[in-house]
């Protein structure tokens, strides 16, 4: 009997340039299931693909396992694998919420899935899953009954333990997971109750099991000074240690710059090069110089430390970088992207030493125009370490003694300052959107307790540095796209089309308007943030504005920043501290080289890209983690006192609202709210009361008593102060 004919598979020559002894290919295999157009066993599957022989077969059950995984085939109950595009399958991301239900966000980009909380019981926050839609939920949203847990999202994680009916459970100090986790008695490694443990996953949780865990770690009581920081980082499985090969980079890593390296770069050392950054700042990417051209206009020397001359790829340090994405900054401590002897001594620009560069030279015309810019390695020898506060001290010259100290560097900051009024002018212009929002700074006293919450306050020197920092990272984007389409990218969308129809609604109350149609630009914004300078609503239409924008993110296609009404934008000026930057500084070096280039994985920057955006999440989660907590800790001793401070957001179940002075939010739960039955109204963004027209609105003054604070969920309640705070607020009629 003649043997059947073995199938051709399009991809056979790829696999067997991979593998050794290679199999049908995943693509080839899919195509074979939709062709056969019902599910197959493992056994149909080997007599189809006419697969002999032990090594094959296990090579074949191997592959079908990673297809499973990796959510493109289903292994059904009666032992077949269907396609999962074939199932009407949708794959996807858990996303959690604190009240115990969540979402799938489908990883092809569409609409996002409501999972009820019984769902929701089989899953952590973070896993990949596989979905049907089941249906229409009350409020309209497409829901979704899990099939299979693709992959697991979290292994570890730290929350605090406590004894129910004598049994151990850890509440998860990440809110988006509501599941308490078991913890058996042999695993309690010592651990008392209500401290803070960090465990290990033994058993995920399923509709029918709830998860256990075993303690690996006891990070401490609640209240231990520090605790905040330990909880976020594990909390949001921030990278905090070095790994022993990045240590042993370190240890290789030469403590000077070699004479031949120098001699390889241009030599700006004679150029007064000043660095401008916070007093409590040690690592130091920047160093600015500024001079007048003869035919009008300046030149602008940006000098960046040359972390990539360091950093190498494929190394283990870089490794690392692109794990954490960035430097997190906590209030008092920071995890740093890279290890300390490259971010505060070898990349760092100290004064009065030798430091490698890649500078962008520009060319900027009389009013505030790049007319020119070109980038190229170099070696500085910064002149002076300069704060905001001196820098501002020296162009109002207050200091006589401060200009004596600093009298080379006078003329160049006054050139630097001239050019900054034109930049300043030049934003204005062009409609870039300048949010009036408030910055705050903790200062700490004993056992690192909250002493005082300060407002930031940003003088020209700031803005000085924040102007010459976008001028640089615009021409880094124009110098990527002269040579390529693609590259990293800082992008920002406008305005969300849903929330641009409530916007303008909400804008019509007040008789005021948003020019530009379906699509207004930066400069309709600009125009209206403009006429609201003055107003006592100010705050009110300037939070509703920002709220209607998307977030900004990294991307490999440039599509614009809407915010700083840019047609281009990247990071290029803080490589030490943000790794889209180091890979934008090697991007350009790339570009330059006059070697033949070898293909630039658009592919890898991808992922570079898309990792950046998550870990600057991550981060920004985390620090506002730890801040809630340590805010907490400073209301505990206040429970009772009264307070003023104004409504900042408005919701279904209350009003949130900051204090005036100690920058601390809380709710006002619209239970709290007596006397009456209160309405949300969203589109108004106010809370108003059926019989007695009491309305509060965001951005509207009141008077709070704090009534409990919750260290656990990181929250604070108030409750309305009295009855003069109440009628205050002004009356609408019914």
């Amino acid at each position: 009997m003649a043997r059947r004919k073995k199938p051709l598979d399009p991809f056979a020559s790829r696999e067997a340039s991979k593998y050794g002894n290679p199999i049908p290919s995943r693509e080839y295999i899919i195509q074979l299931l939709r062709k056969a157009k019902k599910p197959q066993t493992y056994e149909k599957l080997l007599e189809l693909l006419d697969l002999a022989g032990e090594e094959n077969q296990e090579a074949l059950s191997r592959r079908l396992k990673a297809m499973e995984r990796d959510g493109q085939l289903l292994y059904n109950r009666r032992g077949g694998y269907i396609p999962v595009e074939e199932a009407d399958l949708i794959r996807g991301r858990v996303v959690g919420h604190k009240e115990g239900y969540g979402f799938v966000v489908p990883e092809d980009g569409g609409e996002d899935l409501f999972l009820s909380p019984r769902q929701m019981r089989a899953v952590f926050d973070g896993d990949r899953v596989l979905v049907n839609v089941t249906g229409v939920d009350r409020r309209g949203r497409r829901e979704a009954t899990i099939v299979e847990v693709l992959s697991r999202h979290i292994q570890q994680l730290v929350g605090r333990l406590f004894m129910e009916y004598g049994v151990a459970v850890v509440t998860p100090d990440n809110k988006r997971i509501s599941q308490d986790i078991l913890i058996p008695a042999a695993e309690l490694q010592g651990a008392q109750e209500g401290q803070f443990v960090m465990i290990e996953i033994i058993n995920q949780p399923s509709l029918r099991n709830r998860p256990v865990g075993r303690i690996i770690e006891v990070l401490g009581d609640h209240m231990a000074a520090g605790m905040e920081v330990d909880v976020a980082i594990r909390s949001y499985q921030l990278p905090h240690a070095w790994p022993s090969a990045v240590e042993e980079e370190m240890q290789q890593m030469a403590s000077q710059i070699s004479e031949v390296e120098k001699s390889k770069r241009e030599d700006l050392r004679e150029l007064p090069f000043v660095t401008i950054d916070g007093e409590d700042a040690k690592d130091f990417d920047d160093a600015v110089y500024c001079e007048e051209k003869k035919q009008g206009g300046w030149r602008l020397y940006v000098a960046i430390a040359d972390v990539s001359h360091y950093v190498r790829p494929g190394s283990a340090v870089d490794e690392q970088a692109s794990l954490r994405g960035n430097s997190v900054y906590f209030p008092g401590f920071v995890i740093p992207m890279l290890p300390e002897v490259l971010s505060n001594h070898l990349c760092s620009l100290l004064p009065r030493a030798d430091r490698l560069c890649l500078v962008a030279e520009m060319e900027i015309n009389k009013v505030g125009k790049l007319t020119h810019h070109r980038f190229y390695p170099a070696v500085i020898h910064s002149k002076a370490r300069l704060t905001y506060t001196t820098v501002a001290a020296l162009l109002n010259a207050i200091d006589p003694d401060l200009d004596s100290e600093h009298k080379e560097i006078i003329k160049p900051l006054k050139r630097l300052h001239e050019l900054y009024c034109v930049l300043r002018q030049a934003r204005e212009t062009r409609g870039a959107l300048d949010f009036d929002t408030v910055e705050t700074r903790i200062i700490f006293g004993e056992n690192r307790k909250i002493e005082q919450i300060v407002p930031l306050v940003r003088n020209d020197a700031h803005k000085l540095i924040e102007e010459c920092m976008i001028l640089a990272n615009v021409a880094a984007a124009q110098f990527i796209l002269k040579e390529r389409k693609t590259g990293i990218f800082r992008v920002h969308g406008g305005p969300n089309p849903d929330k641009l129809v409530d916007l303008r609604q909400f804008l019509a109350e007040f008789n005021l308007g948003l020019r530009g149609g379906k699509s207004p630009q930066p400069h309709h914004y600009a125009e209206l943030i403009k006429l609201l300078q003055g107003r006592p609503d100010m705050y009110l239409i300037q939070t509703v504005l920002l709220r209607s924008l998307r977030q900004a993110f990294y991307a490999t296609e440039n599509t614009g920043h809407f915010g700083l009404a840019l047609e281009a934008y990247t990071h290029f000026t803080s490589p030490i501290r943000r790794y889209p930057d180091l890979l934008v500084h090697r991007l350009i070096r790339h570009l330059c080289s006059p070697s033949p280039k070898e293909a630039i994985d658009d592919v890898a920057l991808g992922r570079y890209a898309e990792q950046a955006s998550m870990t600057e999440r991550r981060a920004d989660e985390a620090t506002r983690s730890a801040v809630d907590r340590l805010k907490c800790e400073f209301m505990l001793e206040r429970v009772g006192e009264e307070f003023d401070g104004f409504i900042t957001s408005v919701t279904g179940f209350g009003l949130f609202v900051s204090l005036n002075e100690i920058y601390v939010e809380g709710l006002v739960h619209v239970t709290a709210l007596k006397n009456d039955y209160y309405r949300f109204d969203p589109i108004k963004h106010c809370m108003h009361g059926e019989r007695t027209g009491m309305r509060y609105r965001l951005g509207d003054r009141i008077r709070v008593k704090v009534t409990r604070v919750d260290l656990d969920d990181k929250f604070i309640d108030f409750a309305l102060a009295d009855k003069k705070s109440k009628e205050k607020n002004k009356k609408i009629k019914k």
